[in-house]
């Protein structure tokens, strides 16, 4: 009797664990975002899902080299600015984009693009592209579990920071 008390409390946790994963708790990817406040009320946020290393082989693995990213996982990243801007010296007007990035070893592009709402892939919005910019790249100290976006305050504005693994890819951003 008390094997089979086991068993089914055994099961019955198991499906639990299952049902909750299904309805959205323990995303393997979960949401984040970040923001930055350029002054005088201007102001870019950034939505992204956040997904985790988990001992894999990231750039030039799970995200292969020369070949458009979605920049995180599941929904296209989002970056809306409310003013206009300027990103790696290219003009971007106040508005709703999705970015996307082309990662290879030693020079990464950003892509800023109109179409807004798209799953992320696959890549198939070249022509409602705005800009293609090229980010520095550089390595982390240390590697990075988690794909994180952040904005670092500078004196003109702001540097857009994509960090996991062991690199870390950047841009700046000005108001215009």
């Amino acid at each position: 009797m008390r094997k089979r008390v086991c068993v089914v409390s055994a099961a019955i946790l198991f499906l639990a664990t299952a049902c909750f994963a299904q309805m959205g708790g323990g995303k393997p990817s979960p949401a984040a975002s970040a923001s930055c406040d350029l002054g005088g009320g201007k102001t870019i946020k950034t939505d992204y899902s956040s997904p985790r290393m988990k001992g894999r082989k990231i750039y030039g693995g799970l995200v292969p080299h020369g070949e458009v990213w979605r920049t995180g996982a599941n929904a296209a990243t989002t970056f809306v600015t409310s003013a206009d801007v300027m990103v790696g010296g290219k003009a971007v007007p106040a508005g709703s984009y999705t970015i996307f990035t082309v990662p290879t070893a030693d020079k990464w592009t950003l892509i800023i693009n109109k179409k807004t709402g798209e799953w992320g892939i696959p890549y198939k919005y070249e022509s409602d592209e705005l800009a293609r910019v090229d980010m520095k790249v550089s390595p982390l100290s240390s590697p990075m579990e988690n794909f994180t976006i952040s904005y670092e305050k500078t004196g003109s504005g702001c540097t857009l920071n994509l960090d996991w693994e062991k690199t870390r890819a950047s841009v700046d951003i000005a108001a215009k």
